[in-house]
């Protein structure tokens, strides 16, 4: 996969990912959050299981596993979240993974950063700030649990950057779908009654199953195999910018002039990251 096929799907699923904030947050509304995550996992475990379980070996599986909990932790606090704040402010501050997972890759793994990257994650954070009209020392109990989100979605991103180019893609995903699954599943009884979700869920379980999730995650692992975690966090703070849009669009939120402002200054970042490294191999190779 080239990096600019790489870039344009991991915009596109950034795209499904902030509709989605709308869909699971009225989904949330009629079913209990255990309930939804262990049905929309295990949905995307048997669909990437169908088409690329042949590709699993005994390490994929373990690794991928492992990769798993890290996101199976961001998704609970997540649609936790949900119920405690707005589509718009859920997505805006699920955004500050972008701080975090460079960060992460660092601390993890002692990765070098160049400086077009800390300048992109220094808009991406000012960009955050703007969206949410808030520092994160102000947020509340919705905002924290979301907040809670952000990390373990950064540590996702610096953890997967390192152990994708290791293992087959298809393969890969599938054991992480597996282990969020097999979590949630475990964990639904143990917190509450286990029933059937209303008609009016079973869109949003299909949508996050199948797409947000199996197919998502697929593309996500295969793109972060020619890109960095850096430049992958970056891409990926469109993510809130769509979840703000489908918000206003479909929740009736509303964006004041300095989240718009932020909305822009994350698009600015993305730009950034995409063609500083361009600029800097162009002047390389001419010199």
């Amino acid at each position: 996969m080239s990096t600019r096929l790489a870039t344009v799907l991991l915009v596109l699923v950034t795209v499904v990912w902030g509709w989605t904030f709308v869909i699971v947050h009225d989904a949330v509304a009629l079913y209990s959050v255990m309930g939804f995550l262990a049905l929309r996992f295990s949905l995307a475990a048997i669909a990437t299981g169908l088409f690329w379980g042949r590709y699993l070996n005994r390490r994929t599986l373990g690794v991928g596993i492992c990769i798993g909990l890290v996101l199976a932790t961001g998704y609970l606090l997540q649609t936790w979240g949900l119920i405690f704040t707005t589509p718009t402010n859920a997505g805006l501050i699920t955004g500050l993974f972008v701080v975090l997972a460079p960060i992460f890759d660092r601390m993890i793994y002692h990765t070098k950063l160049h400086t077009s990257a800390w300048l992109a994650v220094a808009m991406s954070v000012a960009g955050m700030i703007l969206l949410t009209g808030k520092l994160p020392t102000n947020f509340a109990f919705g905002d924290i649990l979301i907040l809670g989100c952000a990390v373990a979605f950064g540590v996702h991103i610096a953890v997967l950057s390192r152990h994708s180019s290791e293992h087959d893609p298809r393969a890969l995903t599938t054991a992480q779908m597996i282990g969020l699954a097999v979590l949630f599943l475990v964990l639904w009884p143990i917190t509450g009654e286990i029933t059937a979700p209303p008609r009016e869920v079973w869109f949003a379980l299909a949508l996050t199953g199948l797409v947000a999730s199996a197919l998502a995650y697929a593309i996500q692992t295969a793109a972060q195999q020619v890109l960095s975690a850096v430049r992958t966090a970056v891409i990926l703070t469109l993510e809130p910018v769509f979840a703000g849009f489908f918000g206003i669009w479909l929740a009736h939120d509303r964006l004041g002039p300095s989240q718009l402002l932020g909305a822009v200054v994350i698009l600015a970042a993305v730009l950034l990251s995409e063609l500083m490294p361009a600029i800097i191999r162009k002047r390389a190779k001419s010199q």
